[in-house]
């Protein structure tokens, strides 16, 4: 096993044994406690078997963490110093991350403060935008393969936990 994964591994246990202990410290979880967990488990985890570059992986993970919202605007990121510490990799690679980042409009700097995460309305809206232009082209090309229209909408709906 890789160190990145076996540090992944431990990082869910952690967040895991967190959670029964406010199951059994307090029968009720408030939507608060989930939402600190989550935040708590932003963690970028690197795959070295992956062909694309490191700081492509980290702008991903990054991307999917602000536009699901874990990431909330205006929430400070890791110095670039403390994430390479923890990723053991060069603090250049983790600026480059940052910088196209910023370039991409995810996030913002401020001088002598650090990185933060930009309102991500449009971001959202964007994403959207695409998925729903790869499901059209993904459509095209089934019914180019002959798959009936009922069979996609009910794999799409079974996606959902929809049934069709």
């Amino acid at each position: 096993m890789t160190k990145p994964f076996i540090s992944y591994t431990i990082t869910v246990l952690i967040r895991i044994i967190q959670l029964i202990r406010l199951i059994q410290l307090n029968s009720t979880i408030t939507n608060d406690d989930i939402n600190n967990l989550r935040k708590e488990n932003t963690v970028i985890v690197i795959d070295y078997r992956d062909r694309r570059p490191i700081y492509e992986q980290i702008v991903e993970r990054f991307q999917e963490l602000i536009l699901k919202d874990i990431l909330e605007p205006d929430n400070q990121l890791p110095s670039v110093r403390n994430l390479a510490m923890e990723l053991s990799i060069n603090p250049n690679t983790i600026q480059r991350a940052y910088t196209q980042l910023e370039q991409e409009g995810y996030i913002y700097s401020v001088q002598g403060k650090g990185s933060f995460v930009s309102e991500n309305d449009s971001l959202v809206l964007k994403k959207k935008e695409e998925i729903l232009d790869e499901a059209s082209k993904l459509a095209k090309i089934a019914k180019e393969y002959g798959i009936k229209k009922n069979k996609f909408i009910s794999v799409i709906a079974g996606e959902f936990g929809e049934e069709s």
